[in-house]
């Protein structure tokens, strides 16, 4: 072994300077390797390593660890592996000595032109066409001290987004080379700051496999990870191997100085390695029985419960510390404030894919102590069949409310025996989750995600229109909830255009008048529009970027929008940590007082709420029928009154008024017209 190879160390997984400033530890997983071979690169497109290292099983290898220490490397260094054993896919060994690997544990991944994935499908040396790791210290920044804002799920108000959508647009008025990445991300700040929400949730950013779709499409969502620890190469505007970490980490750092949390969508449910006829990346070249559930009868094969090819397999022991590992890694060392977990009931299950009561990695991603602050948030469901909402295990993590999205949308289309349900939504869904000692806060209410109709389309569109996907329009759910009002898809009729305008400020006047965490979808606020498509995952074009011209074009609603978010957060019963009491703090009506009307054919609801801390009253009239109705007012203590602080019937700037303006309702009765909503409130004088 040369002079500068010492037998290196089994932890921590990964390259690592440790507390050696002479080189670096590398250390992988492999149980059933026969050899494993160290590569170096000096550019991202060589055709062969600039040097390979040999790992001797005797010296370099403790129990499954395979492992070196290398003196005079330095960060920014290329490296791969090449790992070779049993290829006999029907024991669920996959090995293939001739790809390149990236390791698991790499914190940065290089993707040079020349990537190709279908290289790494075919056999044969892709060395010119494989990602690689890039050595990288992560101690080397200066965070100014910027640490994550730990803001409780009860003051918090979500916005998903994607960070090359978001500024990819030629009007977002980014500078070209910035457009669709963290440093552009960065520069539109000022906006979610003045939206006023508090949280940011960035669709997928782990390092992702962009060609994993029929070209000339290329996979815009990024639900196909490749890595778990590197950020998204596409997504950094900075030349340098390095420069997408640091760049997200200033992202992450200006988010905090402007009070904003920042959130990932992790998808610890499977890769971009697909299933037995996809490419060896990665994962499947070091140990594919460890890092996948495999097909009991049939190991060649692997269980699909994401619908896409495979599922990673969480439960094992293995897998586990790697998604510990990662998690903690984000929040230590990129200071992130939170994950939502992709399709996560697929970690509730076990090596074979059976539903554990019990899963381990969902306790202990619970009970970690570096993720103690942290938010978690499931998406508790998998494609496989599991459906978990309101049943996920554990003390803190918060749930996509999925039945708060149906029904909400079911209620303000006019369906009918909607109003119980549509009372249990607005009251944190506490038939959903009846722990007594359950944060309502915890449920994550949205009307609309990245998956599926934006705001507006829900409004525009009675059936998906997915053809650009060129799926046969086989993508997508069918399930949208969704209904146009008289035309599919854009129309000049003034009719039909003021009834959408009017249902999608219904949909945010019952979002942000809820107990639970609110959620907007990126654009939602500026009517983006998706031209009907509810599966944008391959279209990294205009169909799925935020077009900024729509902010000036739908300013009224811009505006009612960031008002009610304002509302939201600034009266104190949304701030709630207990589910509201009907002895304490919430009173339902109909359109008479303390008669809601439960019945089958019933399309009202009004509620009134009470803060008595902050001796504020609200009250919410809710008419998804097709007349005018006038509600009855609940009396007030003497010397109060009722103010208007939204109709979403009225026109642009009295949809919303602002904040000390309200106009007095003097009347007993409020008449809320057809498939509206209003809003009333009373404050102490003194906070007027």
């Amino acid at each position: 072994m040369h002079g500068d190879l010492l037998p290196g160390l089994s932890f921590p997984l990964g390259a690592f300077t440790l507390d050696n400033p002479d080189g670096v530890n590398f250390s992988i997983f492999s149980k059933n390797a026969t050899a494993v071979e160290l590569l170096f690169f000096d550019h991202e497109d060589d055709v062969r390593p600039s040097r390979i290292i040999h790992l001797d099983p005797e010296r370099n290898k403790t129990f499954y660890y395979w492992h070196v220490f290398v003196r005079g490397v330095r960060p920014g260094q290329l490296y791969g592996y090449r790992v070779q054993g049993p290829n006999a896919p029907e024991q669920g060994n996959r090995f293939d000595g001739q790809k390149v690997l990236l390791d698991p544990y790499a914190r940065v991944v290089a993707v040079g032109e020349n990537y190709s994935r279908e290289a790494a499908c075919k056999r044969g040396n892709n060395a010119a066409q494989a990602m690689k790791g890039v050595i990288f210290d992560p101690r080397i920044y200066d965070w100014e001290g910027d640490v994550p804002l730990q803001r409780p799920f009860a003051h918090s108000v979500i916005y998903e987004l994607h960070v090359g959508g978001f500024t990819k647009h030629p009007s977002s008025g980014v500078e070209p080379h910035k457009r669709g990445t963290y440093a552009g991300l960065t520069e539109k700040i000022p906006y979610l700051k003045s939206l006023g929400v508090t949280a940011v949730e960035l669709l997928p950013v782990q390092q992702f496999d962009e060609q994993d779709v029929r070209p000339p499409l290329k996979n815009y969502w990024g639900y196909n990870p490749v890595n778990f620890f590197a950020p998204h190469r596409g997504y950094g505007s900075r030349h340098g191997a390095l420069g997408p970490v640091n760049e997200f980490r200033d992202m992450v750092k200006a988010f905090h100085r402007a009070g904003i949390e920042v959130i990932l969508d992790v998808v610890f449910n499977h890769t971009a390695e697909g299933d037995h006829k996809g490419p060896t990346l990665s994962f499947r070249g070091f140990e594919n029985r460890a890092y996948y559930i495999l097909e009991r009868e049939n190991r060649a094969r692997y269980a699909n419960y994401t619908g896409c090819g495979n599922t990673f397999k969480g439960n094992h022991s293995i897998v586990r510390r790697l998604i510990l590992d990662c998690l903690r890694y984000w929040v230590r060392e990129m200071h992130v404030d939170g994950f939502r977990f992709d399709l996560a009931s697929t970690l509730a299950r076990d090596e074979w894919g059976q539903p554990l009561e019990h899963p381990p990695v969902l306790w202990e991603i619970e009970s970690d102590p570096v993720l103690a602050g942290t938010k978690i948030i499931a998406e508790a469901w998998d494609a496989g069949g599991l459906y978990q909402v309101g049943s996920f295990i554990g003390h803190r993590w918060a749930e996509w409310n999925g039945q708060f999205r149906d029904d909400v949308r079911r209620f303000v289309n006019g369906e009918e025996g909607m109003v119980s349900r549509l009372a249990a939504r607005i009251g944190g869904s506490p038939d959903l989750y009846p722990q007594p000692d359950r944060d309502p806060n915890r449920s994550i209410n949205f009307i609309t995600c990245h998956d599926g109709f934006t705001l507006n389309d829900l409004v525009s569109y009675n059936e998906k229109h997915n053809e650009a996907n060129r799926e046969g329009s086989k993508d997508g759910t069918d399930y949208n909830l969704s209904w146009n009002w008289g035309a599919e898809g854009p129309t000049t009729d003034p009719k039909i255009e003021a009834l959408r305008l009017r249902q999608i400020k219904n949909f945010f006047a019952i979002l942000l008048t809820s107990s639970g965490t609110p959620m907007l979808a990126m654009g939602d606020e500026a009517r983006r529009t998706q031209n009907g498509n509810n599966n944008a995952y391959c279209q990294d074009n205009e169909t799925s970027w935020f077009d900024w011209r729509l902010v000036e074009k739908n300013a009224g609603l811009v505006r009612f929008t960031c008002e009610l978010i304002w509302f939201n957060r600034k009266c104190a019963i949304f701030q709630e940590e207990q589910f509201w009491s009907a002895a304490k703090s919430i009173t339902w009506h109909g359109t008479r007082l303390n008669q809601p009307d439960w019945g089958h054919y019933s399309h009202t609801l009004a509620y009134s709420l009470f803060d008595p801390n902050s001796d504020e009253y609200i009250h919410v009239m809710l008419n998804a029928f097709t007349e005018p109705l006038d509600f009855e007012l609940p009396p007030l203590p003497e010397g109060r009154a009722w103010s208007r602080v939204a109709d979403t019937a009225l026109p642009f700037p009295d949809d919303f008024v602002e904040a000390g303006r309200e106009p007095i309702v003097f009347e007993a009765t409020y008449r809320v017209e057809p498939r509206s909503a209003a809003i009333l409130l009373s404050r102490n004088s003194a906070q007027n």
